[in-house]
């Protein structure tokens, strides 16, 4: 019997020889064929992370901005507390690690813009001065 391989595009022409009559050829169904290869439908990427948008209006030396993207899991300062510059005021977590947020300056927390199980991106204000 004569058959036709294909192999990395070039076709070859076999003689194969029958050893036994009475076995039933091969059904179509359940011989190998390698499929053509075929592109899978991939998902569109996601869109990429971004820094929080600058407020309009706001004095940079006022705010303290997330360094990190992450979420809040401890915060230390609250509304109307004193502050001395480098003290905490809140603990981000971010793969695993914690990045603790301390006071640019020294003042009075006008505001705390963030609650323990917030997420927060980069840029974020997290705590405004007055």
């Amino acid at each position: 019997m004569k058959l036709r391989v294909t192999v990395d595009d070039k076709i070859y022409e076999v003689d194969v020889e029958v050893a036994e009559e009475d076995q039933a050829p091969v059904s179509q169904a359940h011989a190998y064929i390698p499929a053509a290869p075929t592109a899978l439908p991939s998902a569109p990427p996601p869109p990429p992370l971004r820094a929080a948008a600058p407020e309009a209006n706001v004095s940079e030396d006022k705010v303290c901005r997330s360094p990190v993207a992450g979420v809040v899991v401890r915060v230390n300062a609250q509304a109307g507390q004193q502050i001395q510059a480098n003290d905490p005021l809140l603990v981000l977590e971010a793969m695993k690690m914690e990045t603790n947020i301390t006071a640019p300056v020294a003042g009075k927390i006008k505001t705390v813009n963030a609650n323990v199980g917030d997420g927060v991106q980069v840029g974020q204000i997290v705590v405004e001065f007055e």
